[in-house]
């Protein structure tokens, strides 16, 4: 299994998963971290852009997420990739947590998005 987040500077999970500098994906085997590898962020919005094709294609399952948008859980979720929101710190460590049945899904998606931008689903 495959897990994606966003990040920004300092290892730290990215509020708005869209936005993001990159993306670490988290390799799991036997309820343990394999490998780590680093993807680029399409430019824009995630939920405009076609991250979701690409971790399916890279066999991601499961996005643990900052604020994310019903639009991009929605088209994460056709994609065959289920989506934990409102989670925050260390990337690193909020996998960890997953893998120890210890991050929930916070249970809020955005409703707004900054800089003026909105997405029309």
């Amino acid at each position: 299994m495959k897990i994606a987040v966003p990040v920004k500077d300092n290892n730290q999970i990215d509020a708005h998963f869209g936005h993001c500098a990159f993306y670490q994906i988290y390799e799991i085997s036997s309820n343990q971290v394999v490998s780590v590898t680093k993807m680029d962020s399409p430019q824009g919005c995630g939920c405009k852009s076609n991250i979701a094709e690409v971790f399916e294609q890279e066999g991601v399952k499961l996005m643990i997420a900052g604020g994310i948008g019903d639009g991009a859980i929605q088209k994460l979720n056709t994609h065959g990739i289920s989506v934990v929101r409102n989670c925050t710190g260390d990337v690193t460590e909020l996998v960890t947590r997953y893998l120890d049945g210890d991050l929930k899904d916070g249970g809020h998606t955005c409703d707004a998005h900054a800089e003026g931008h909105t997405c029309n689903h």
